[in-house]
């Protein structure tokens, strides 16, 4: 544990101080870090005491990027120095309730089903097999020979931006839409590491909050400031951004028994369709008290040109019964565009995209609903495989990991405080 604690304890130090690149002949300051010796990663007041460099470049106090970076990565060092530094408590209630529901439901959410490193490759098998499973394993070959996911990794780091804005609220009676979109939305950054077998690690912070989540290869857990650390019901799974590009093993396996339900143009791109879906014992471990998830599906559109995945969308419905009321249904769909391919030390990793959510809520009274509808905008700034010094003890869970479990449940609906989205009266909470 105090390995753990000084590995992100220095992490968070380096940040801070701007990601300031050591000695390195000015290369990613972020990977000169974790190429310290494992010893040194432990030292959190090394790193402290040691002199860096200040930066001059990054982006303007709005969030805009005023130009290309004048030193790699260390831009996105000092923009993320700022988004730590920004008080929560500047934002007004209505953009810290915004913000919340953003990070509730966008920080970290996982994948339907568990996957591991360790499974088969899918084997193209004709025989006795149906047409629609036949296909999709032709599919998914094409796919892990396009994405270049044989290199043998055994581990990963990415660091990226994003923007998140809730845009448009919906009840029975009105809509509104938030102006601008994007332009006013909160910005932030991520990190995210990754290690065989099955264990990851990711840090978001966004307008002054931060979400963490990880998983040892045993249990995955998340951290929010408004609940604190807790464990997730239900499998080990996959953390869902990963699927966005950043891991074609992780997409492939996870995959592996869809089924191809058909054909689609996609942003110009004629695609193929798989669907995967949770099986029923799954989504069972992962309900809870008077909540039930019922389905969770999973289509991954693969470019018929490319070979890659360049579309992802996957929703989950969850029912709530409680003595002596009507139950109500929670809906949230997550869909996924994912662009500008590059290769990374032979793998194909997208360092772009968008993603689109819808949480809907309804059951109560025909007249009753709630639509949410949110966005998020992505880019990669750095992304290497293998690094070295980083170790299984980055991944051990907090101290503090409470007993509660979070699952994907709307928060007002356990128990906990609610909140309105857009000012606008409505109880929309985050998902957790």
């Amino acid at each position: 544990m105090d390995r753990k604690q000084g590995f992100f304890s220095a992490l968070r130090d380096e940040i801070i101080r701007g990601l300031s690149p050591a000695n390195d002949g000015g290369g990613s300051p972020m990977l000169a870090f974790l190429r310290r010796r494992p010893k040194q990663l432990t030292n959190g007041e090394a790193l402290r005491s040691s002199s860096l460099a200040p930066l001059y470049e990054g982006f303007d106090e709005d969030g805009s990027d005023p130009g290309e970076l004048k030193r790699a990565g260390s831009g996105v060092g000092r923009w993320v120095k700022g988004q730590l530094c920004r008080a929560p408590s500047s934002l007004g209630s209505k953009a810290r309730a915004d913000l919340r529901i953003l990070l509730g439901v966008m920080g970290a959410p996982l994948a339907p089903v568990h996957v591991s490193v360790a499974d088969p490759w899918p084997h193209l098998s004709i025989k006795d097999t149906p047409i629609e499973t036949s296909s999709a394993q032709y599919i998914l070959q094409q796919y892990t020979a396009a994405s270049g996911c044989h290199k043998l990794i055994k581990n990963a780091y990415a660091m990226g931006k994003v923007k998140m804005v809730a845009s448009e609220f919906e009840t029975a009676s009105k809509v509104v839409k938030t102006k601008t979109a994007m332009g006013a939305a909160a910005t932030g950054g991520f990190v995210l590491w990754q290690m065989n077998p099955d264990m990851w690690y990711v840090e978001l912070t966004v307008g002054g909050s931060k979400v963490q989540a990880g998983c040892n290869g045993n249990l995955v857990w998340r951290h929010t400031p408004w609940l604190g650390a807790r464990t997730a019901k239900g499998p080990v799974r996959p953390l869902r951004r990963t699927l966005q590009g950043l891991d074609p093993r992780t997409t492939a396996r996870m995959f592996t028994d869809a089924k191809c339900v058909g054909e689609k143009k996609v942003n110009g791109e004629d695609c193929f369709i798989l669907k995967l879906c949770a099986d029923p014992q799954t989504l069972k471990t992962r309900s809870e008290g008077p909540a039930e998830i019922i389905r969770h599906v999973l289509f991954g559109y693969f470019s018929q040109k490319t070979g890659l995945i360049v579309h992802m969308e996957d929703s989950h419905l969850t029912r709530i019964q409680t003595a002596g009321n009507n139950a109500v249904y929670w809906e949230t769909t997550i869909s996924s565009s994912m662009d500008d391919y590059k290769p990374v030390e032979g793998v194909m990793i997208a360092h772009s995209g968008h993603s689109v959510v819808t949480l809907f809520r309804f059951g109560e009274m025909a007249m009753s609903h709630t639509k949410t509808r949110m966005e998020e905008a992505w880019s990669i700034e750095e992304v290497a495989f293998n690094v070295p010094g980083l170790s299984i003890d980055c991944f051990i869970p907090p101290a503090d990991l409470k007993a509660a479990s979070f699952t994907e449940l709307p928060e007002d609906e356990r128990g906990k405080s609610g909140f309105s989205v857009g000012g606008h009266g409505a109880k929309v909470a985050a998902l957790v």
